[in-house]
């Protein structure tokens, strides 16, 4: 052969590969089949590489696991997995109830795409019991969106109880669970038809990629959610289904630190003079405590809390004091976060008042007594703003 032939063949995959913990990073769009009958063999290989490989499958493998699913469905983010399974199962003329205090990308999708595909999407209140919740669905009502607790509100829903209603009528469920990261609260195992997640948060672990799941445990609907990304040529890249592999391997540990810390601190910071409620569905004495319970094996360390009246420029003060919480929106990572939600409440049509300022916090992986601390010092500067 000639030498750019031979510099074309050569450097091939070895025949075998040594084993290693993890599985290998197949980086390919082309997948070379067996033989001329399996090119058309769809059911036997993975024939294109969009579909995923070694890592991509490893990783919808564990997560089956966890969630005691039949199938898992990856997405390039935790939006994606929210948006690409309710597509996967609505038409037109369909009806959506949506719990009002769903992750705020989540209500925009339903708002200003849902509704230009003719697919409505009525909004209930997080606190109404299961049987007002399921008693809005009319004849078209295909799927009722639940997130428990709220991540910025943190109610808590009996998704056990509306799951079983909600079968009585034909009408499918969908948790974003992103809170129980798959592992704290087992959806399916409840009566979920379908778990979702970002793993971009507690799987992941560290802040540093994107990736959402949408886990069935009806065969036929986790075929379902798998045509969905066959139909909208989504894909996640080895790399980044290795990474959250990886983070899935540390994610009991992390947590259980992360969410006994979170208690150490709400627990302190329902003793503070500046403090009017926490919102922590562990914690005894809070909203939702006694559901929490009942269905979940632990916490994470993301949570609310109630500052006493007082004004925006001292809720600036509080925030621009601390420094081991960064500022930023997403969760779930190492590091610790706060935010002031205010701003986000007034979107929602059943929005619960609160006494003063809400604030929520991630508590990462650093040592309690330190962000204890450094929570005092934005108190103070609260409380002389």
């Amino acid at each position: 052969m000639d030498e750019e032939t031979r510099l074309i063949r050569a450097g091939a995959p070895p025949a075998e590969l040594s084993k290693t913990v993890g599985p290998p990073i197949q980086k390919g769009s082309t997948v070379l089949l067996p033989s001329a009958a399996a090119l058309y063999d769809d059911d036997a290989y993975i024939t294109y590489g969009r579909g995923g490989l070694a890592s991509q499958e490893a990783l919808k493998d564990a997560l089956a696991e966890m969630e005691g699913a039949a199938g898992v469905s990856l997405y390039p983010s935790g939006l994606a997995a929210i948006t690409g399974a309710m597509l996967a199962v609505l038409k037109a003329g369909d009806q959506v109830l949506a719990g009002d205090n769903i992750y705020k990308p989540s209500r925009r999708f339903c708002d200003q795409v849902l509704k230009r595909f003719g697919v409505e999407v009525r909004y209930f209140d997080p606190s109404q019991t299961p049987e007002a919740v399921v008693g809005m669905a009319g004849p078209a009502t295909r799927l009722i969106l639940l997130e428990s607790p709220g991540s910025l509100t943190f109610e808590m829903q009996d998704l056990s109880a509306v799951a079983q209603l909600a079968q009585a009528r034909g009408v499918l469920t969908m948790a974003d669970n992103t809170w129980g990261a798959g592992y704290l609260f087992k959806p399916l195992a409840h009566g979920i038809d379908i778990s979702v997640q970002a793993l971009t948060k507690y799987v992941g672990g560290h802040s540093d990629v994107f990736m959402g799941s949408a886990a069935a445990r009806d065969p036929k609907l986790a075929q379902a959610l798998a045509n969905g990304i066959h139909h909208l040529g989504w894909a996640v890249s080895p790399e980044d289904a290795y990474m959250m592999l990886r983070g899935l391997r540390t994610l009991p540990a992390r947590l259980e630190q992360q969410g006994q810390a979170s208690l150490r601190i709400a627990a302190w910071l329902r003793e503070q003079p500046e403090v009017a409620q926490v919102l922590h569905p562990a914690l005894p004495g809070s909203p939702g405590h006694e559901l929490w319970a009942r269905d979940y094996s632990g916490t994470c360390g993301l949570f609310g809390f109630v500052l006493r009246p007082r004004s925006e420029t001292a809720v600036n003060a509080f925030l621009d004091r601390l420094k081991l919480f960064g500022l930023g929106f997403s969760w779930g990572g190492f590091e610790s976060l706060a935010i002031v939600c205010d701003p986000q409440l007034p979107r929602r049509a059943f929005a619960p008042k609160f006494e003063g300022p809400l604030i929520r916090l991630h508590i990462g992986l650093e040592t309690p007594s330190d962000l204890i601390e450094d929570l005092r010092a934005g108190l103070d500067a609260y409380a002389a703003g």
